[in-house]
């Protein structure tokens, strides 16, 4: 069992504990399994039996107990079988949240509801989320996108040793298995492939870190889980390498170690959703046969506006529907390049039909809440959760009624989407930066432009010059400059040369 050093996220660390948390957290109505049936199978149905029949008051650190679980699909298919069963998360898994989240764990693989074999599997609570819709919103658009590995997801209802636990959803953990990641551990000695998340604050005492980037970036082993001391070199020297290649800003390096189709798609991923935890955790990465790749995607609780915007200035730009976020981690180089933008603006013009559907009058949100209505009705009025007191002081408060907090989350999501429509334009028109004289090309001719604009001895009448604006939100002496550098070939990373879009 892992023994918690530091809380994982960082919001955790600032938790105020004078918030009288306790108070804020209600337990369900403990309806025994004979007094509710759920005849009608909207949802896949799980309940677990503990050995010692005291699943709803398990806590993380008394690790996995022994239990049986019975899966029943909407079809009237059963599964049944013995597993581990234990309390997961780390936010979640604190003591006065009471609607936990778990794990568990068959002795051999098997194939849940069609999604795959494997020995374990999670169940979230999604405790943070007053719609429920977040994270199922959240991998729906990663699905949609084209992120491979994106874990299987499904709605269902949970039973513990009797007590109705409401609305959860199943989904496959990140991590190596044919079923889940599909990566080589094994081959050379365990040097081949590998999945890192990164975790820049919390340290757990049986979790190997490796730090990159003069060691401002840190990134957790996941598999292979328990590296030896080859192994984390070989690791070392690919991420110090690919780094360097990052951030060198050439296209040409970068591609050679980095998959970047995928780092535009979880970018744009994370962009649209405003991801909380981008910098911190839950971001994962996985080298596969000579690159790296973004994803598979995970934990998506904190996003789409789901934070109290008066609790921090990160809070509050996460909040707010305008403005670039998830320029972090390793993006915090890629995010610079204008040929990685335009990367962004492509997959996002590829997918805008999936966007600009989101938040539409009966689009998927409306479509996707439709289906679950009696679901999410039975997690607030027959297990009994209090959809407005179960909140920590990072996060947004939840308003008193469901359609209130649904409303929101869909206002958000629409504001989101247009703001991302003006400023990626995926439908608007090209142009080359520093090229001041729009004859496509950057040379000294741009130069001599800008000095005669500046002198004013040319105006700008027809508004092409600004294309030369490198330096500021006016042409100066600055920008012609560091056009000179460019084509002096000094090192660029101010995108000049490169095709952006209006």
């Amino acid at each position: 069992m892992k023994t918690k050093v530091l809380i994982k996220k960082s919001v955790a660390l600032i938790i105020c504990l004078s918030v009288a948390v306790c108070s804020l957290c209600f337990a369900p109505t403990a309806l025994a399994a004979e007094e509710y049936q759920g005849e009608n199978l909207d949802v896949p149905q799980i309940r677990v039996t503990t050995e010692n029949g005291n699943g709803c008051e398990l806590q993380k650190e008394d690790g996995y107990v022994s239990a049986s679980i019975s899966i029943k699909d909407t079809d009237g298919k059963e599964l049944t079988d013995a597993v581990s069963f234990k309390v997961r998360g780390n936010t979640t898994a604190l003591s006065w949240v009471n609607k936990k989240a778990f794990t568990f764990k068959f002795a051999k693989k098997k194939n849940v509801l069609g999604m795959g074999s494997g020995k374990k599997w999670f169940l979230i609570a999604n405790a943070f989320d007053p719609t429920l819709l977040r994270n199922y919103t959240a991998f729906e658009l990663a699905r949609e996108l084209g992120l491979e590995y994106t874990s299987n997801q499904k709605f269902c209802e949970l039973w513990v040793d009797g007590s109705f636990r409401g609305c959860y959803v199943l989904y496959e953990p990140v991590q190596e298995g044919k079923d889940r990641v599909n990566i080589d551990i094994e081959s050379n000695g365990g040097k081949k492939d590998f999945l890192l998340e990164l975790e820049a604050v919390t340290q757990e005492d049986d979790v190997t870190y490796l730090k990159t980037d003069n060691n401002k970036i840190r990134f957790a082993f996941k598999d292979p889980e328990e590296p030896n001391e080859e192994q984390q070199a070989y690791v070392q020297e690919i991420m110090d390498d690919i780094v360097e290649r990052i951030k060198s800003g050439v296209r040409e390096d970068i591609e050679e170690k980095v998959d970047l189709q995928s780092f535009a798609k979880y970018y744009l991923l994370n962009e649209y959703l405003k991801t909380f935890d981008f910098e911190r955790t839950s971001v994962y990465f996985y080298y596969k046969d000579g690159k790296l790749y973004a994803g598979p995607a995970w934990d998506y609780d904190l996003s789409t506006g789901n934070e109290r915007a008066e609790f921090s200035y990160r809070s509050l730009k996460a909040s707010e529907t305008d403005g670039i976020f998830a320029n972090k981690n390793l993006f915090v180089y890629l995010a610079q390049y204008g040929w990685f933008n335009n990367m962004v603006s492509d997959t996002y013009k590829e997918h805008y039909a999936f966007f600009d559907d989101i938040a539409a009058d009966n689009g998927f949100l409306d479509s996707t809440y439709e289906q679950y209505r009696a679901v999410f009705d039975r997690n607030y009025n027959e297990a009994g959760w209090n959809i407005s007191k179960w909140w920590v002081n990072h996060i947004r408060k939840p308003s008193p009624t469901y359609a209130e907090n649904y409303d929101y989350l869909k206002n958000w999501c629409a504001e989101r989407q247009t703001w991302m429509t003006e400023y990626f334009k995926p439908f608007g028109e090209k142009y080359i930066l520093g090229d001041a004289d729009n004859n496509g090309v950057v040379t000294v001719s741009d130069v001599t432009r800008i000095q005669r604009i500046i002198a004013e001895i040319e105006t700008d009448d027809d508004n092409t010059a600004v294309r030369g604006i490198i330096s500021g939100n006016k042409l100066d002496a600055d920008d012609a400059l560091d056009i000179q550098k460019y084509i002096a070939k000094y090192k660029n990373n101010k995108n000049i040369g490169c095709e952006l879009r209006y």
